[in-house]
């Protein structure tokens, strides 16, 4: 049998983020749309060519984008917020349903699946479906013309739906109201020439996936109908499925993850449940690590599916868009470099792999099996662990906690402050990169940074806020900070990765055992907390986050490294509260992205989590005031772990989800200080009194006023610094008019 190659998504940044720098550009006016049109075209050829040098069987087009896939699926079927409807379908309105205008709010930002990317949510309110221009076909065509040997990539109708939210119609109406559209859209692909299209529906490795089968059999059914289902492929990721379901769906193939399924997808394929008549598309090589593949072991697994398959495609088990571009570019040490496998150097694993079957040449697979073995058999992994002498309950129950911290700091009614960040200027980002590149000294760059946190201490008394933090300005990223601080993990030069939108992060790697060996944010809070008389937050990643928003390892137990990174944090946190810091807060933004897809799993990710992040806190006094924040997730599922996380006061993100997370809170009753955030901070626009105001007062009708805070939903780093300077004195402004009205009331 000849093994062939695929690939199921590549990374739109560019290896040195071309994507993100030709979208802000235009943005900000740098240039016009059809300069960035040709900056993007051109990276576009680039990443299709590259990928061509892999001698891929077929390459995915669809995957690149403006801002998101599923935005760019809502625009494609006309499915288009009703405040943003009557304009025309463009780029400006693409980016302004994602980034809001100074009319209208963005559309929600929500977790794709358990990953760090972010989708644009799709709203069906009044929307009218029908297909606009179909830049799909553009894509697949523009990749012939390139010689490239192309499949479209296209969002299934069973996902789409399922991630959308809002209308009256059910989910089945919605499914059946969009298949006239998508089979316009597949048919045309087929005409233009392509030989399979691939239909990602990751919705169906979710534990509610049987609840559509009905709706996706008939939907499936119904591409068959009219021809089109002997070039489809249904890909999922990230877990399992019902493969004797997926084996009744009329279609070419099957895309399946054998990565991250826990060993079910392999155990049904040996139990005799896949139908070899159809192409089995094999995620073998990890499409969400930078760990390079043990290939000897996938090698393994090739033969084994070779004797339940009558046709092998073997490709990453998920879209490359979750890893860096190239290790090309990169001086790491040889002995931990040859552990790494960025997506060329994946697709180079798979290209090693078909020579092996195919061409009996065993070259490049001897080469890349050497250099695993290599690795292993490095020692990183050498220190001991008293876990147990850590405190993981705080020392008294809130209620007690609250007396004393509010006789301590003294605030007033419904305080106000900041998620933790500040705006990283153009005038910043140049100083961190002169001083890492040992441009300017190191006395220059702290007396930049000092000048920095005074001037923003001073911004933020003047605004009037009552809780102030030093604003961050000498980290390029929250957890990139520690990792280029702890002891264990590595920070990239180039190990960049689309968070949401523009929005790049570079997560480190965890190689070696975590360690704490000296203060890492200290100076620069006690320095803040020196200019002012009111409480200045200390600012801190919190283990879950860092671990999730880290490339692990995966030679330990991931609730052992949690733990090593947890006692890390308490290191820090008891080092700022012994120089009299009075609030610290730990920020788990990615707590509930990790939250495994399967529910049967969900007790035991939630029980390790507020173990970690009770581990990094709970040794602080009674008066030490802890807090913590999450970002742009589905809370519902894990309310019962956020309040077990014992923290005094929790911020949440509301403002794109326009309050829905409130009701939440119905469902428990929460005697914990909380934040809901009142403002989006990804959006330029800057909210109004009255919006502010009726979100406080929605979010006080289920919490008590004696426990909430008000805040921005996130932090403040991508923002321009008047924009923030005007979105806060609305803030304040608004909860100073709540307070006079409260005690006129009383009076």
């Amino acid at each position: 049998m000849t093994i062939k190659t695929s690939n199921l998504g590549f990374p739109r940044l560019g290896r040195k983020r071309e994507w993100k720098k030709a979208i802000e550009g235009y943005w900000s006016n740098k240039y016009d749309l059809e300069t960035l049109h040709q900056q993007l075209t051109d990276l576009h050829k680039e990443n299709l060519l590259l990928q061509k040098n892999y001698n891929l069987s077929s390459i995915p087009v669809g995957d690149f984008s403006l801002y998101d896939h599923i935005l760019d699926t809502s625009l494609l079927f006309n499915i288009i917020p009703e405040r943003f409807q009557g304009k025309d379908v463009d780029d400006d309105l693409l980016f302004d349903i994602a980034r809001g205008n100074k009319e209208h709010v963005a559309s929600a930002l929500i977790k794709w699946f358990n990953t760090n990317y972010h989708y644009i949510v799709p709203e069906w309110d009044h929307a009218e479906p029908k297909l606009n221009k179909n830049v799909l076909l553009d894509r697949f065509n523009y990749a012939q013309s390139l010689n490239v040997t192309a499949h479209p990539v296209i969002v299934g109708p069973i996902t789409f739906v399922k991630l959308s939210k809002g209308g009256t119609q059910s989910f089945e109406e919605k499914v059946n109201t969009l298949l006239p559209l998508y089979k316009e859209v597949l048919q045309s692909l087929v005409d233009a020439g392509a030989e399979y299209i691939q239909i990602d529906e990751p919705a169906l490795v979710t534990d509610d996936s049987s609840e559509y089968e009905t709706i996706t059999q008939a939907a499936y059914d119904y591409f068959a109908d009219t021809g089109l289902g002997e070039h489809l492929v249904i890909q999922t990721y990230f877990e399992r499925v019902n493969l004797k379901f997926l084996n009744g769906l009329p279609v070419k193939g099957l895309g399946l993850d054998f990565v991250h399924d826990n060993g079910f997808n392999l155990q049904q394929i040996e139990a005799g449940d896949l139908d070899n008549s159809k192409t089995l598309y094999a995620g073998i090589i990890d499409g969400r690590n930078v760990w390079a593949a043990d290939i000897e072991a996938k090698k393994e697994l090739i033969e084994t599916l070779q004797t339940y398959s009558n046709d092998l495609v073997i490709q990453p088990s998920s879209s490359l868009l979750h890893v860096p571009v190239s290790l090309d570019d990169e001086t790491l040490d040889t002995s931990i470099a040859e552990g790494l496998s960025f997506a060329t150097e994946k697709l180079d694993e798979l290209d090693a792999l078909r020579r092996l079957f195919n061409d009996s040449d065993d070259s490049k697979y001897n080469e890349l099996k050497a250099r695993y073995e290599r690795f292993q058999n490095q020692s990183f992994k050498n220190l001991e662990y008293d876990f147990d002498s850590v405190r993981t309950s705080r020392q008294s129950a809130f209620k007690e906690r609250k007396k004393a911290q509010d006789a301590r700091l003294n605030l007033p009614d419904l305080p106000t402050t900041t998620i933790g960040s500040f705006p990283q200027s153009q005038e910043v980002r140049k100083y961190r990169a002169d001083w890492k590149n040992s441009r300017i000294t190191d006395a220059a760059y702290k007396d930049f940074l000092k000048n920095e946190i005074a001037r923003w201490i001073k911004i933020q008394e003047d605004i009037g806020l009552d809780v102030l933090v030093h604003g961050e300005f000498e980290r390029n990223d929250m957890v990139e900070f520690f990792g280029e601080k702890l002891q264990g993990f590595l920070v990239t030069k180039y190990g960049w990765v689309q968070s949401y939108g523009s929005r790049a992060v570079k997560p480190p790697v965890i190689y070696g055992d975590v360690k704490w060996t000296e203060p890492l944010t200290v100076k620069e809070t006690l320095y803040a907390q020196s200019l002012t008389d009111k409480p200045v937050k200390g600012m801190l990643t919190g283990p879950v986050t860092i671990l999730n928003w880290s490339f692990e390892r995966v030679d330990l137990p991931r609730e052992e490294v949690q733990d090593q990174i947890a006692l890390a944090i308490n290191e820090e946190v008891l080092a700022l509260e012994n120089e009299g810091i009075q609030i610290i807060q730990v920020d788990e933004p990615a707590l509930r992205e990790g939250l495994p897809l399967r529910s049967e799993y969900h007790a035991d990710y939630l029980d390790k989590a507020v173990r970690s992040f009770k581990l990094s806190t709970s040794s602080v006094a009674d008066e030490t005031q802890i807090h913590t924040h999450m970002c742009y997730s589905q809370f519902g599922q894990i309310i019962h772990a956020i309040y077990d996380l014992d923290a005094d006061v929790i911020s949440i993100e509301t403002s794109r989800s326009h309050g829905d997370l409130i009701q939440d809170f119905e469902d428990i009753t929460y005697d914990l200080g909380i934040g809901l955030g009142v403002y989006d901070i990804h959006s330029p626009r800057i909210p109004t009194e009255s919006e502010i105001t009726e979100a406080i007062n929605r979010a006080l009708q289920e919490i008590d006023r004696s426990l909430f805070w008000v805040n921005p939903d996130c932090g403040l780093k991508t923002r321009k610094e008047d924009e923030v300077k005007e979105a806060l004195s609305v803030l304040v402004n608004s909860v100073d008019k709540l307070r006079k009205s409260t005690n006129t009331a009383t009076v």
